[in-house]
């Protein structure tokens, strides 16, 4: 009993002295709360007053304003970053849990500014000393008479980028281990540049490394007007009463383009939000780990009705990622999260069809996807992107970039250099260099065809 009193009167005695160390971590955490709010509060004052002049502010906070940001920052340039959301938010297009990279474009302007931007994607990620982008192979396939697919071989060339093409079942085999299948009268097209990439960990790395460059980033920032204010300096002025100075400001809102450009200028820019839904489907016992990306699965592109994009096993175990290459048109500020339009159901089993014709036994296809994830496009009539300077009374002082929803997100790292390089010099040195003419990307381009560049 007198060894147990004294253990009791121990653990009392040890009790008390660490109830004293919690009680003076309390109060340190308690004085510390009280400076951050001070200094919150003293720069919520700094930022409302607006003597702080940028040489860029960058509007959306996605992946391409993120790499727009970096790009300026490394420049030595004073650059604000605003985010509307949260940062990293799930309400736009710069999340989730995989983007593809791949250079088979039928379009001849996109294969160089993939290729660099692959180059860029390396730069930055040895940079941060971590990895975004897990590389693999990418595979096209589709009938051989497919349009988008003959341009895709032919752009391929051009751009010395190395391909092989398949039209027999057992070239195919051998080289992806009986994962497809092609059809009578298809082909399918193989190349080296593909990869995975996590988008919400890629925008989270250029957030960082703009930081370390000297750039301020401020989310919950809904920008509410942007003005001329004098001959040199643009006025941002946000929801709350904010205001903020810059000598140049970029563009990157995404769904949100239209809305602010139209709320800006009074312009009709032709970005449609759409709202896209994400499906993964549960592969069957025993293809888990020939379908991954350490097995040899490839990314891939299905040009059939509908069209379809695809990654290896990566994301969730067990299960693969196949989804639409389109969406249906939303309000980016009203959504509807449960349904994709009405006739979603009906896509899905086209869908379903068209998995278990080029890749037939592999996946449970016969329920439908097993996970289905919200997501938000925002795409033109050609299905180009918008980049160029806003003109009227802003001339070049302001850059508006959007529409890239689809097969945007692997030009993060180019498209931000190109945007960092429009604001600061007046022109796309890049894109001089790797020989893409801006003109296809160009807001004027809607006067003449509404369509575009179709």
């Amino acid at each position: 009993m007198a060894v147990q009193f004294k253990k009791t009167k121990k653990l009392i005695e040890e009790d008390k002295h660490q109830n004293k160390i919690n009680d003076r971590m309390l109060t340190c955490f308690a004085k510390t709360e009280r400076r951050e709010d001070t200094v919150s509060e003293n720069a919520a004052m700094d930022e409302t007053s607006g003597d702080d002049l940028f040489d860029v502010i960058i509007i959306g906070a996605g992946i391409m304003g993120s790499c727009a940001a970096y790009e300026a920052a490394k420049l030595g340039k004073k650059v604000l970053l605003l985010e509307q959301f949260d940062l990293l938010h799930h309400l736009g297009s710069s999340h989730g849990e995989s983007r593809t990279i791949r250079a088979t474009y039928s379009a001849p302007h996109y294969p160089p500014m993939v290729i660099e931007s692959s180059r860029l994607w390396e730069e930055a990620q040895t940079e941060a000393g971590y990895r975004v982008l897990t590389k693999t192979t990418h595979f096209d396939i589709g009938p051989a008479d497919n349009p988008s697919l003959q341009s895709i071989i032919h752009n391929c060339s051009t751009n010395s980028l190395a391909l092989k093409v398949f039209d027999t079942d057992s070239q195919l085999a051998e080289q992806f281990s009986d994962a497809f299948r092609l059809p009578v009268g298809w082909l399918s097209v193989s190349t080296s540049l593909g990869g995975v990439i996590k988008p919400t960990k890629a925008v989270s790395m250029f957030q960082s490394l703009a930081i370390r460059h000297g750039a301020t980033v401020r989310d919950r920032t809904e920008v509410a007007e942007i003005k001329r204010d004098g001959i040199d300096i643009i006025r941002v002025s946000t929801a709350d009463g904010r205001q903020f100075r810059g000598i140049k400001c970029v563009l990157t809102v995404g769904a949100w383009s239209r809305k602010l450009i139209k709320s800006i200028t009074g312009l009709e820019l032709p970005i449609q939000p759409l709202h896209a839904l994400v499906w993964y489907w549960k592969i069957k016992d025993g293809f888990e780990a020939s379908m991954s990306a350490a097995g040899g699965f490839p990314t891939f592109a299905y040009f059939g009705e509908p069209q379809l994009y695809g990654t290896p096993s990566m994301e969730f175990p067990g299960l693969i990622k196949i989804s639409l290459v389109s969406g249906w048109p939303c309000d980016p500020d009203r959504r509807d999260w449960t349904i994709g339009g009405g006739d979603e159901s009906e896509v899905m089993r086209q869908a379903a069809d068209n998995i278990e014709l080029v890749m037939p036994g592999r996946i449970e296809t016969a329920r439908g996807p097993v996970m289905t994830q919200a997501c938000m496009y925002s795409m033109t009539p050609d299905e180009d992107y918008v980049i160029d300077f806003l003109g009227g009374e802003f001339g070049k002082d302001v850059v508006v970039a959007g529409g890239f929803s689809g097969h945007g997100f692997k030009m993060g790292p180019v498209v931000g250099r190109i945007l960092s390089e429009m604001a600061i010099h007046g022109e796309a040195e890049t894109a001089v260099r790797i020989g893409v003419d801006m003109k296809v990307f160009g807001m004027g381009r809607f006067e003449k065809n509404p369509k575009g560049n179709i």
